[in-house]
């Protein structure tokens, strides 16, 4: 017992205790070491779908920067994109308007701020933190939810509604069809109309005002939403875009963004510290999803072509490189069904292929779709819908423009229920944007990005220059005050508090955090609480001074204040953990670095300061202690 007492109050460490100090210190300034470095303002130039960039795109690129007289200060090619950086923000706007103009849809153009961190850090995987649009700035996109397709989707869905509402009464119609903002349901003669109509009264009343009208050629009734029905559907529309666009961040990986409604049809979208913007402008403007119907084998696809009829009861659709094929009317299962799809390789093609995993509703649809027709194709139909701003006799006039393309056509070999593949996709990346864009869900309405621009530090460059300079003061003067009032042992406290700083901004690199005004609110209080554990030690030494030797003064100094340390920091972090679990945006960036920087200042501030104080002092005979 003797024995083990002297030992510990030789004020000795382990190896072991060095060499993790030794290692998170370095790990943590490697780490850290990005944050020095910048960025640079740099324009990123993506291909669009179906479209791969080569050499010539490369000599045009570098013709129209070299035409403009544009300085650039490097241009790298990787994953089939260009990233071409610049010295200033005015050669960054002026090549992106002319990048934009030149390579029209064949591309997507995108500013961005590109690390400049050197290549020995990031092939170490070594990446700076974000940081949020009050710091750094970041991207703001405006979006305009076409209400309009939003209304023709709702008159589509009651399309079919209708038809199975008549066939269940035993009513005979010609055609249900949506023309002029109406549904139409045309029938043989007026008694079939009057039975139709009220039909359709008892069963859509509160949704479709019906109107019969014998005046047309063949009698009908028009259905039309009700104000109240149509305020709904563009409602829920704005409401399930937004929740898209949420979960299509989330899958982006981007922190604490900004989703806000404004107005009746516009959603404002702020992605702080974002990396790659022209994949973000891609994967949020997107509208695409998923049809999977049975081939028409009766018809003959080439001949619809020709004449522009197809048979009763199909559509015309075409492959990407452009051959006709004929599908049945009736889908079986659309985008909504999937509630799960992952991107991967097909091992027996090697082409790129989705995961696709159906609800239950889709999933019986399925299995009573291939139950019955083995030995028959299924196509895929790709639905992409976007929305551009045209200029026409001087006025700005909106199109939607829908694209349909048949992306395979394969024979049934057995029955599936609510797990297959899809092939036939064109890149790796165009899987994992379908899997994204699946996973995440449709948009209820096309949207269009009506205003994009990089957003600057919302409180000023000026002031976050002085914000960040009463930070460096702050601990200058705190340096300077624990040196003044404990000599050597403040000096020690002073190293410890810097390493502290380092391995939390190590921490949020490598967590690619992103960093806000109130992140760096639970900094500076980490700083302080760290500051206070060594005051509290250093005092707790001086007055062991007073009855005990120096070895036993230092053991007791460390020992008995930690209990007091823990409970400080346990609280906090208790506090820090509800913040986190009920608040959201600037308050959880708040709870998150002050989380961090608890544990980093618990660990820097008793078991960094103690190795550096047993190594100076540890099993030496000494006189007087420099505190």
């Amino acid at each position: 017992m003797f024995q083990t007492q002297q030992k510990v109050i030789a004020n000795r460490y382990p190896a072991w205790k060095y060499l993790l100090l030794v290692v998170v210190t370095v790990i943590g300034l490697i780490y850290a070491m990005p944050n020095l470095f910048g960025d640079d303002p740099a324009v990123q130039v993506s291909p669009a779908k179906s479209v791969t960039f080569d050499e010539d795109t490369r000599q045009q690129i570098d013709q129209i920067l070299t035409q403009a007289n544009l300085a650039v200060k490097s241009s790298e090619f990787a994953e089939g994109r260009f990233l071409i950086r610049f010295d200033n923000t005015e050669d960054q706007l002026k090549a992106k308007s002319l990048l934009k103009d030149a390579l029209g849809r064949s591309a997507v153009v995108a500013l961005n701020l590109a690390p400049a961190t050197p290549e020995f850090l990031r092939a170490m995987g070594a990446q700076p933190m974000y940081l949020g649009l009050d710091l750094r700035g970041g991207v703001h996109f405006l979006m305009d939810v076409d209400m309009d397709a939003a209304v023709e989707k709702a008159y589509l869905r009651y399309e079919d509604e209708v038809k199975g509402a008549l066939r269940e009464n035993k009513v005979r119609y010609l055609s249900a069809d949506y023309e002029n903002e109406q549904l139409l349901v045309k029938f043989r003669d007026v008694d079939s109309m009057q039975a139709g109509q009220k039909v359709l009264q008892n069963q859509f009343g509160e949704e479709l005002k019906a109107v019969a009208n014998q005046e047309t050629a063949t009698p009908l009734v028009a259905l039309k939403l009700s104000p109240s029905s149509i305020a709904e559907t563009k409602k829920f529309a704005l409401q399930q875009n937004i929740t898209t666009l949420r979960n299509r961040i989330n899958e982006l990986g981007v922190a604490e963004p900004v989703i806000q409604q404004q107005g009746e049809r516009r959603i404002v979208v702020q992605l702080p510290g974002v990396q790659d913007t022209a994949r973000a402008k891609e994967i949020l403007g997107a509208t695409a999803t998923l049809e999977f119907r049975l081939v028409e084998e009766r018809g003959d696809p080439y001949r619809a072509e020709e004449t522009g009829y197809a048979p009763h009861g199909a559509k015309l659709y075409k492959f990407r490189d452009g051959t006709p094929l004929l599908l049945q009317r009736s889908v079986i299962v659309s985008g909504e069904n999937v509630i799960n799809a992952q991107s991967g390789i097909d091992p027996e093609q090697g082409s790129a292929m989705v995961n696709v995993t159906l609800d239950g509703a889709g999933g019986r649809k399925m299995l009573a779709t291939t139950k019955k027709n083995v030995g028959n194709r299924m196509a895929v139909v790709y639905i992409e819908n976007r929305v551009e701003t045209i200029e026409q006799n001087g006025e700005k006039l909106k199109k939607r423009i829908t694209t349909k393309d048949v992306i395979n056509a394969a024979v049934i070999r057995g029955q599936f229920a609510n797990r297959f593949q899809i092939t036939g996709l064109d890149s790796p990346q165009e899987a994992q944007d379908l899997a994204l864009l699946l996973r995440a869900g449709a948009l209820a309405a096309p949207m269009e990005i009506v205003e994009e621009r990089t957003v600057g530090p919302s409180l000023g460059q000026e002031n976050i220059d002085q914000g960040f300079m009463s930070v460096i003061v702050g601990f200058i003067l705190v340096l300077i005050v624990m040196v003044w009032r404990y000599k050597t042992f403040g000096m020690v406290a002073n190293l410890a508090l810097t390493l502290n700083l380092v391995i939390i901004v190590a921490v949020l690199s490598m967590l690619q955090a992103t960093l806000t005004l109130p992140g760096i609110a639970g900094i500076v209080l980490t700083v302080g609480m760290a500051v206070d554990a060594n005051v509290l030690i250093f005092e707790r030494i001086r007055e062991e001074l007073k009855n005990s030797s120096i070895q036993t003064a230092i053991y007791a100094g460390y020992e008995k204040a930690f209990v007091t340390i823990a409970d400080a920091n346990i609280t906090t972090l208790l506090a820090a953990i509800v913040l986190f679990s009920f608040g959201t945006g600037p308050i959880k960036g708040f709870a998150i670095t002050l989380s961090i920087g608890i544990l980093t200042s618990m660990f820097t501030a008793i078991l960094g300061t103690r190795a550096i104080i047993n190594l100076m002092y540890g099993n030496k005979r000494v006189e007087k202690l420099s505190i």
